[in-house]
């Protein structure tokens, strides 16, 4: 960087050479001050953003997974279903946000909740607000129930996969269909869709399905299906690492959709075998 020369006395302030007086400063002020195209870059220099060279290139969502969450739960009783999972989100390992809530309320015949990437979801939000604010403009009484819901967002999603793009989150649709019925389903991020009695993303699938599967009846009371919800999650937070003790249990019946407060399960971790970890094992710390 150098400085423009003074053109005349300093006593009577500052002054500069104009451009085109002197060919030398010239060709030494274009050399040192050409225009340079700035790329964005991790860590770099300060730079900006050409507009027209942006509006070349396409326009891209995750790639890779930077805030996410873990599992997700679905247990179906009679008369509605039963949604949970923490309230974390982590930085990659970190966890990060402790006060997220991943599940949402759509209507009052549908919730949803989330695994995966947090940024994904609230592009998967906005676009059923879009719907939301399209049925209540159409003024009919109209609203998409649960069933619509989840066909909706298995398009979204294996639509985004074909694109090779995808959204990197899996769903778990909670609610009421179009006869009335309880509905429960679950779709991964490229577009893979079931239904089913009790449905679980994430870690849980692994953890909680087996739980579900050697518990759950057709006759389910909601505070048997509450009880069963808990027992899963206990099982999940004292093996998953990205997942912490506060969770939240929304309902979802003929009434609407209510999102509870957080809560706590009681852990224990005061079993003999951690007193003294490597009491039979080689080596030692």
């Amino acid at each position: 960087m150098i400085p423009r020369r003074v053109s005349h006395n300093p006593i009577i302030g500052p002054g500069v050479v104009p451009l085109g007086a002197d060919p030398q400063y010239d060709a030494q002020y274009a050399n040192e001050y050409k225009h340079v195209t700035h790329v964005p870059s991790s860590g770099g220099r300060a730079f900006t953003i050409d507009g027209k060279q942006r509006e070349k290139t396409p326009t891209t969502r995750t790639q890779t997974p930077y805030v996410t969450g873990t599992s997700v739960l679905g247990l179906k009783f009679a008369g509605g279903t039963l949604m949970a999972c923490d309230t974390l989100a982590c930085y990659g390992s970190t966890k990060r946000y402790k006060n997220v809530e991943r599940m949402k309320r759509v209507n009052d015949k549908c919730a949803i909740g989330f695994s995966g990437e947090l940024s994904d979801f609230a592009y998967v939000c906005d676009l059923l607000d879009e719907l939301t604010t399209g049925d209540f403009c159409d003024d009919n009484g109209t609203v998409r129930n649960a069933r619509e819901i989840y066909q909706y967002l298995t398009r979204v999603m294996y639509n985004r996969r074909c694109k090779f793009d995808p959204l990197w989150n899996s769903l778990v649709v909670a609610g009421v269909d179009g006869e009335g019925e309880t509905f429960l389903g679950t779709i991964g991020m490229i577009g893979t869709h079931y239904e089913d009695d009790h449905v679980a993303a994430g870690f849980g699938n692994h953890i909680a399905r087996p739980i579900f599967r050697d518990r759950y009846k057709d006759d389910l009371s909601e505070e048997e299906a509450t009880e069963i919800m808990k027992m899963a999650l206990y099982a999940c937070v004292m093996r998953d690492k990205q997942m912490m003790n506060k969770f939240q249990i929304c309902k979802v019946t003929k009434d609407g959709v209510t999102i509870g407060e957080p809560f706590a399960v009681p852990m224990e971790w005061g079993y003999e075998k951690f007193y003294n970890p490597t009491e039979f094992s080689k080596g030692g710390w």
